[in-house]
């Protein structure tokens, strides 16, 4: 599962899915669209659009594809409560995978019950060659204690950790809201249906 706001969804998102997916050979890599982020701003856009707009861009796309579940809560999207439900559908040996930026998972602390994550899954870290900062000290006990130098092995349903390098794109949402609402182009930063999208609806267009 690779969850986010998606706010727009974009081409550094998808190139991650992509290398993780084909890397793990996954049988499915779930992009999962959060409602209510409780550790950020409420999103620009609604939660329909952004749905939209993720399933625009992974169709026909496998094993990438989308799932709503945290669409459907009327609460915080938590991931120990995604994580719980997809586990509750999926086979005892059933590996599951989280997949976190670095910075995302330099934040677990504060997150909502995090350390239950790895009674459900493993998580994979997202981790660039230019990233240079060291995880945060509430961290080290558990990288020493569960970190798996290569992803490949990870054994079981959940319970590790490990780290997948990628391609750095220095694309990131804000970047993409900016030039829009300075009406400049962002052609070639999102797929083409998600810019087609975006026009359409006169998403992230400057308030006057």
């Amino acid at each position: 599962m690779f969850g986010g706001t998606f706010d727009p969804l974009h081409i550094g998102h998808l190139r991650s899915a992509l290398e993780v997916a084909e890397f793990m050979a996954l049988d499915e890599l779930r992009l999962i669209p959060s409602a209510r982020p409780p550790h950020r701003s409420a999103p620009q856009v609604s939660a329909s659009d952004r749905l939209a707009m993720v399933e625009l861009a992974v169709a026909g796309l496998s094993p990438l594809c989308v799932d709503d579940r945290e669409l459907k809560r009327d609460k915080p999207s938590y991931s120990i409560d995604t994580l719980e439900s997809l586990r509750a559908e999926l086979g005892a040996d059933d590996q599951l995978f989280l997949l976190l930026g670095w910075d995302a998972f330099c934040g677990l602390p504060s997150w909502h019950r995090w350390t239950e994550l790895l009674e459900h899954c493993h998580i994979l870290v997202l981790q660039r060659p230019d990233a240079d900062s060291d995880a945060p000290e509430a961290l080290r006990n558990l990288l020493a204690a569960r970190s798996v130098n290569d992803p490949l092995s990870l054994s079981g349903p959940g319970g590790q950790i490990s780290f997948v390098w990628q391609t750095p794109l220095a694309v990131s949402a804000t970047q993409i809201r900016a030039l829009l609402a300075d009406g400049k182009s962002i052609r070639f930063l999102v797929p083409d249906a998600v810019l087609a999208y975006i026009h359409a609806h006169g998403l992230y267009r400057a308030v006057n």
